[in-house]
């Protein structure tokens, strides 16, 4: 995991190196050694590292400079080189990664092999890692940049502090990414219920339960194609159920209105006309007229004639009369 990219104190033997490829165009051979061995000592010791009055650690940065003079460049020319030299695909394993440089660049510098030197090789693998995973997340829109550097394990503080957003930000997208984990595992449970049956039936029940797209291809594992054939055969469904819902709508509707005109027996009619007017003796206004001839179950084409134009009753019963 990547913990940090902050630059913490750095172990002595790293803090020398820096200081002598700082320096590495004065000359410390010979009796020259003396003087830049102790301006470097100096500026190590302001630095907060304890090297003048300190005799094994003057010693390691005397060693440190004869050993630059041997191989004629500092150790670190040569080790950033090796490591600016790095693919992406090469920091995938690190450790893999801190050791093939270790022993590529340790041929020339022997030091380098020892153990106490591998995390600080291995700290610089791993920035190097960042530097690309950074890189490729800033080439993303910011949600998916986020999401990417979590993947690649890395922690908090330094994607807020890479990619230069807030905390707020960054908690936002937790919380999304929180939210569809559930609703991913509400969608696992409602494929339980259906499990054994065809695609179609299980993109059915998904649709059904207000399963995005998305959702379905990524969990019931079904192509686009899958999804849009159920959502057209539900349509159908859809349409059929619609179809014989108006159809019964309108049976009802018709039964409720009773026979028609030419429907109604002579005999019947006469019943009817009669009953008509006894309720229009008690009253006049027309919905209280219909709401009675209704609970008297006369037809309604009697009740909408009585209603509004009754003087027809006359000429209905006449001819019922025959």
């Amino acid at each position: 995991m990547t913990s940090s990219n902050d630059t913490a104190k750095e172990p002595l033997w790293l803090a020398m190196e820096r200081k002598i490829l700082e320096h590495a165009s004065l000359d410390a051979s010979g009796s020259n050694l003396a003087s830049v061995l102790q301006a470097i000592a100096r500026e190590l010791d302001q630095s907060g590292y304890n090297v003048s009055l300190h005799g094994g650690n003057f010693l390691q940065l005397r060693w440190a400079l004869e050993e630059k003079n041997r191989n004629g460049r500092p150790l670190l020319e040569d080790l950033n080189g090796a490591i600016g030299k790095l693919t992406f695909e090469d920091v995938g394993n690190t450790k893999k990664a801190t050791a093939d440089i270790i022993n590529a660049v340790g041929d020339s510098w022997p030091k380098l092999k020892d153990f106490e030197r591998k995390p600080a090789v291995l700290e610089m693998i791993e920035q190097t890692r960042l530097g690309f995973l950074t890189a490729k997340a800033k080439e993303l829109s910011e949600s998916e940049g986020i999401r990417y550097l979590m993947a690649a394990e890395v922690i908090s503080d330094v994607i807020i502090e890479s990619l230069g957003i807030t905390k707020e930000r960054y908690d936002r997208e937790v919380a999304a990414i929180e939210a569809e984990n559930k609703e991913k595992a509400r969608v696992l449970k409602l494929l339980e219920a259906v499990a054994g049956k065809p695609d179609e039936g299980r993109i059915k029940h998904l649709i059904n339960n207000d399963v995005s797209d998305a959702l379905i291809r990524e969990i019931a594992g079904v192509g686009q194609e899958a999804v849009e054939a159920a959502q057209k055969a539900m349509e159908e469904e859809l349409r059929e159920k619609k179809r014989l819902a108006e159809e019964e709508a309108a049976r009802k509707a018709e039964e409720a209105a009773g026979p028609s005109l030419e429907n109604i027996s002579m005999e019947d009619r006469l019943t009817h006309i009669e009953a008509i007017r006894d309720i229009m003796d008690l009253c006049d206004a027309e919905a209280e007229i219909r709401q009675m001839c209704e609970q008297s179950n006369v037809p309604k084409c009697l009740i909408d004639i009585a209603v509004s134009d009754p003087d027809r009753l006359d000429a209905l019963e006449e001819e019922a009369e025959g």
